[in-house]
């Protein structure tokens, strides 16, 4: 085929899928400023910013157009980077911010490296859980008191990083609140 031919098939192929079609709104996704839109953008903006991590956790509330932010993390510019990035998107009137910036404590970065290991070591069951950029369980710590967020594959996963976070010297106590991804 030479370029006039591939040139005149763009056009047919226009012709007969109207820029309205099914075909079409399935590539786009959701309309900017749509409430699936706003919940799409929260979700991801903000574990895209630089320096978040798995000891960082958002999780968010969506009321029409107010955003509210909640979670945990251990810089306060990371907080106030997130409010930034919400409030850019479209359809965003409000940013409500509920996150809690963790204190400052070598004990909780030491109990942070330890479950990190704990979790994620090579003999572990959950070592699977850490591929990608940030595994999908986040850890919390706020003065030795351990709370795991984000996603579990199933029950099982929540119960292994529930024993072996209990096992880790200097926690005084563990919630475990993932959600679960295969109940």
């Amino acid at each position: 085929m030479n370029g006039k031919t591939v040139w005149a098939l763009y056009g047919v192929l226009g012709m007969l899928l109207p820029a309205g079609s099914s075909f079409a709104a399935d590539k786009t996704g959701p309309a900017p400023g749509s409430e699936r839109y706003i919940v799409r953008e929260v979700r991801r903006e903000p574990i895209m910013l630089p320096f978040y991590s798995v000891f960082d956790n958002f999780d968010y509330k969506i009321h029409g157009g107010v955003v509210t932010l909640m979670g945990q993390v251990t810089r306060p510019t990371l907080m106030s980077d997130a409010e930034s990035v919400v409030r850019t998107i479209e359809g965003v009137t409000k940013v409500v911010k509920e996150v809690k910036v963790l204190p400052v404590s070598p004990a909780d970065d030491r109990i942070r490296l330890a479950v990190f290991r704990k979790l994620y070591e090579s003999d572990s069951p959950l070592f699977r859980c850490s591929e990608g950029a940030i595994p999908q369980l986040h850890i919390i710590v706020d003065n030795g008191n351990v709370t795991l967020a984000g996603m579990a594959d199933n029950p099982s996963d929540k119960h292994v990083a529930d024993i072996r976070v209990g096992q880790i010297p200097g926690v005084f106590s563990v919630k475990n609140d993932p959600a679960v991804e295969k109940p």
